[in-house]
């Protein structure tokens, strides 16, 4: 280490997110990008669950009852998916949702990220996540796939599996996601700075790189 250089800051940023939100991997996608261009600033990601269909059958929906249920038919939900697909070109992300055949409640997936954090997994975990059901259109409520999705993320896919068989964690994804709402959030991404600074949406770097000012500055007047 140069000893000349100055420290670098820490700061913890809570994304509470859901796993099966388009917006979400765009929103995490442009955090992770300007945490890229800020190597002054050493980021501690707090990943939160957030059940956008808490009511989701264990087996899902097809794409069809899913477009229904969430957009009113398939002519809305194209028009929507269409904005996403080329936002999300145009920033190096391949979105591509006629592979999506079922939606799947995202529990499990959100148990598969918090497991993951004690091996200091769960940010390479929740990108995997991201790109297995909107570019490759895996069933991430699948545990066959989880597995395999924790495999390529260097973890031990048959581990994976036994624990996401067991009940474990089911109340603390419960747990987070009530507490998001109690915070009154009730739309992500919302991102959360140093307890905070919050904002909702997958919004533009420049955005978040003021947001990283404010909470850089903060940090600096409270260790005075």
């Amino acid at each position: 280490m140069n000893m000349l250089s100055p420290p670098r800051a820490r700061l913890c940023i809570e994304v509470v997110h859901d796993l099966i939100c388009p917006w979400c991997w765009l929103g995490v996608h442009r955090l992770l990008a300007t945490l890229r261009a800020r190597p002054e600033i050493t980021a501690d990601i707090v990943w939160r669950p957030f059940l956008l269909n808490p009511d989701m059958p264990l087996g899902g929906l097809s794409r069809e009852e899913y477009m229904l249920h969430k957009f009113g038919g398939e002519a809305r939900a194209r028009r929507i998916w269409h904005t996403i697909t080329e936002i999300g070109r145009s920033e190096g992300m391949a979105y591509d949702f006629d592979r999506i055949d079922r939606t799947p409640p995202s529990m499990d997936a959100h148990r598969l990220v918090r497991w993951g954090r004690q091996f200091d997994r769960a940010d390479a975990l929740v990108e995997a996540l991201f790109r297995a059901h909107f570019s490759e259109g895996r069933n991430i409520g699948d545990l066959l796939v989880l597995g395999e999705v924790a495999d390529a993320c260097g973890l031990d896919a048959t581990a994976a599996r036994a624990w996401l068989r067991s009940s474990e964690d089911q109340k603390g994804v419960l747990a987070d996601n009530l507490a998001a709402h109690h915070l009154g959030i009730n739309g992500v991404p919302c991102f959360i700075f140093d307890g905070h600074s919050a904002v909702s949406g997958a919004q533009e770097p420049e955005v978040l790189d003021r947001l990283l000012d404010v909470a850089l500055t903060r940090t600096e007047e409270s260790s005075f």
